[in-house]
């Protein structure tokens, strides 16, 4: 059986390369974009749309993934999925996965070993899983001698009891993607304000869909790219901002943050590296008129 080879991008002296953990298709678009999909759009646009974004039965496809980012210097995960074996009571179709993401990790040219910085753009379940794995019935840190970096609005909140996965006794919870790293004194944590890290990196507050997510803007020799969290979920989101994916939970700072990232990215050429993308993830945005176009790497 052969294995497909990942595709590698280049960004001034940095390559990226993206490791997808699954590929989930058939999603309603009217569950997906709750009170905002409009079936004319994809009957009006249907024909100028790039490939790849629905199935046959024009239903949503989305991917979960990470990017895998290697200077000089560092090898770096910009955020680690959902993981295997976690039991997820809010997220059953995420529940109790058996994925050979650490297999393709691999492929990418990784060891967990390898690993220095684990940046991670907000604290949902399918962006931290791979952050621990069980080991004689212990969770424990996937990548041991890296150092987790994440948004410090985001840990106070899914720590507290404010949040909509507040752990109990039985049921596995997305802070236990965080917490046993806490505790083996690997992490960091960005302010509120963001800010630049290792030169090259910058973390941009870019909250709605979470409470303190933050986007990861990358330049190395001119270049730039920039690794957009859940700002969007899917392409149509680019051509229609003002949609909202049913995930977001501060739904009208959301609908600000996307706007903004659009706004800042169709003026430039950067790459746009996307978590739940279908297709290569990665792409460009563009201006179309008086709104926005996407296009796959």
């Amino acid at each position: 059986m052969t294995t497909e080879i990942p595709k590698v991008y280049q960004v001034g002296d940095v390559t990226v390369t993206r490791v997808t953990e699954m590929m989930l298709g058939g999603i309603p678009p009217e569950v997906y974009f709750p009170g905002s999909w409009d079936r004319m759009f994809l009957e009006e646009n249907r024909e100028s749309l790039p490939s790849g974004l629905i199935d046959g039965n024009s239903q949503l496809i989305v991917s979960i993934g990470t990017w895998v980012v290697k200077t000089p210097n560092h090898t770096i995960l910009i955020d680690t999925a959902t993981g295997n074996d976690k039991n997820l009571p809010l997220n059953p179709d995420l529940a109790n996965l058996q994925l050979p993401y650490l297999k393709r990790l691999k492929e990418a040219g990784v060891t967990p070993e390898e690993v220095d910085y684990v940046l991670l753009t907000h604290l949902h379940v399918d962006h931290v899983g791979w952050n621990t794995k069980l080991v004689d019935g212990k969770w424990v840190p996937t990548f041991p001698n890296a150092k987790y970096v994440f948004p410090l609005a985001e840990q106070e909140y899914y720590s507290s009891e404010a949040s909509h996965n507040k752990a109990n006794e039985v049921n596995f919870n997305v802070y236990e993607s965080v917490l046993p790293v806490v505790e083996a004194g690997l992490t960091q944590t960005i302010g509120p304000e963001g800010g630049h890290f290792l030169e090259i990196f910058k973390f941009i507050p870019t909250p709605g869909h979470s409470i303190g997510q933050m986007s990861i803007s990358l330049k190395s020799d001119g270049e730039e790219a920039l690794f957009g969290a859940d700002v969007m979920h899917h392409p149509f989101q680019v051509f229609n901002p003002d949609w909202n994916s049913m995930y977001c939970e501060f739904t009208d700072q959301a609908r600000i943050s996307r706007l903004r990232v659009l706004e800042y990215i169709a003026d430039r050429p950067v790459i746009y590296f996307s978590t739940h993308f279908p297709e290569s993830a990665a792409g460009y945005v563009t201006r179309n008129g008086d709104g926005y176009k996407w296009d796959f790497i």
